[in-house]
């Protein structure tokens, strides 16, 4: 296999800035120091008689989960360093990876990455390295995301279970009720812009992860991957069900029943801040990123509510995931098993999981904090006082089943973006879009040496 392109491969990747961890990084950047030397921490190491294992990551409140870790831990300490956030850290790893030496013992990555470093040996399994102690402390679904054919590539922290943001205010002027299938999303928008409202959505090209999650939840497995047998993948991004749900929304665009802005953008902000869209279809880490760009404070205040995703098949609902990060072991570790433990302990305590929820920083995945009474009752004040937790997110993570992620998952991404993009200015259908998609990931994975099943 092009090991070479499978880098470049890993150097596209890494151009994407992190999605989970939307909250601005509130850590110390120290860009400069880190790798596997422990001579130069973010933290302070409390046991300096214990081996140190060295770890990065950007959650904002790092500083706090790595302090409980270590001062519960008389095994090991962590000495943490925040190079960056998303594409930044990626790109320092990558080069790591290329020089065979700087990479931490522990390193935090988007579920969705972990393919594309696996593939280039970066990763630990660390199935054998205590996982069946901590198995129960998550979900299925959770798992699968990290895991790679039967072998664990990381722990999970957070995750981003799927759901439809929508106005109040909005819903009650136009007798809307939630709508419960994409059908009736449909119907909901055109009865809205019959009336003279807003745009009911936003079909954001800059989003194809949301694209991919509702083409899953119709039916579609986009990859098959197993690294038993590296050389060959299964991709679909044009079947049936991908085609179905791209005609869908091209179809919604074309009609005007949702606006075509990119997400992310201070536009999109301002719209969802003034009540230019109805709903923001979304994850479970959209209020504090909402609540972060300055949404619900202002004339919006407790004019937003959460209802679950609509559903293709109102009989087979499937829930579907947008984001999420993990823990994983580098194959640089110069203590695999104790670096595991690290992965397996960070942000696993009681206190620094209700620190993430109560903040905002994570929707937690492990179960100790999903289910966890507080947490699933807790009033969220961006949705006015609404259970959202009870009624819509934890249903979803507990429901969801986990996917299967590309290694070369970004170019992907990129595809389907520019696509996206065509049948937004309608030069082509969505069915014809998805065609091109396949058509083009199906030969950059024959260029890095894969046979295409």
């Amino acid at each position: 296999m092009k090991r070479k392109s499978l880098i470049t491969a890993a150097a596209l990747l890494a151009a994407a800035g992190a999605i989970a961890a939307c909250s601005p990084d509130q850590g110390k950047s120290t860009a400069n120091a880190g790798g596997n030397d422990a001579s130069s921490c973010t933290n302070t190491i409390p046991k300096k008689q214990l081996p140190v294992v060295t770890m990065w990551g950007w959650y904002p409140n790092t500083q706090l989960v790595v302090d409980n870790f270590n001062k519960q831990s008389n095994e090991v300490q962590v000495c943490w360093t925040n190079v960056g956030q998303g594409g930044d850290e990626y790109d320092k790893f990558q080069t790591a990876i290329s020089a065979g030496t700087g990479a931490p013992d522990v390193i935090m990555i988007e579920a969705d990455r972990i393919p594309t470093f696996q593939i280039q040996k970066a990763l630990v399994d660390i199935k054998n390295y205590g996982f069946d102690a901590v198995k129960a402390n998550y979900s299925d679904g959770a798992w699968k995301d990290v895991s790679i054919g039967g072998a664990v590539y990381g722990v999970p922290v957070d995750g981003g279970p799927m759901a439809m943001i929508y106005r109040k205010d909005i819903f009650d002027k136009y007798k809307i009720t939630p709508p419960k299938t994409w059908a009736e999303y449909e119907q909901a928008a055109q009865k809205v812009k019959d009336a003279g409202g807003p745009l009911f959505g936003d079909l954001g090209a800059n989003v194809p992860a949301v694209m991919m999650a509702l083409q899953i939840q119709k039916g579609a497995t986009p990859y098959a991957y197993d690294p038993a047998q590296p050389e060959s993948i299964g991709i679909a991004l044009n079947d049936q069900a991908s085609k179905d749900v791209l005609d869908y929304w091209g179809n919604l665009a074309r009609k005007g029943l949702v606006g075509t802005q990119d997400q992310f953008t201070p536009e999109y902000i301002s719209g969802v801040i003034n009540g230019k869209y109805a709903t923001y279809i979304s994850a479970a880490w959209a209020p504090g990123y909402l609540t972060g760009a300055g949404v619900g404070k202002g004339e919006d205040t407790g004019k937003f509510a959460v209802a679950p995703l609509p559903q293709w098949d109102s009989a087979n609902p499937m829930q579907v995931n947008w984001g999420g990060s993990a823990f994983s072991v580098t194959s640089q570790a110069k203590n695999p098993e104790l670096a595991a433990k690290v992965a397996y302990g960070l942000y696993a305590d009681d206190e620094s999981l209700t620190d993430g929820w109560t903040n905002q920083i994570i929707f937690p995945l492990n179960l100790k904090a999903l289910n966890d009474p507080k947490f699933v009752d807790l009033k969220v004040s961006f949705f006015d006082g609404q259970q959202a937790n009870k009624e819509v997110y934890v249903p979803a993570a507990n429901a969801y089943t986990g996917m299967t992620y590309s290694p070369f998952g970004q170019y992907y991404f990129d595809s389907m973006t520019k696509q996206i993009g065509a049948v937004i200015d309608g030069s082509i259908t969505g069915a014809q879009a998805a065609d091109r998609i396949q058509e083009d990931v199906a030969n950059y994975a024959k260029e890095q040496g894969f046979t295409v099943q």
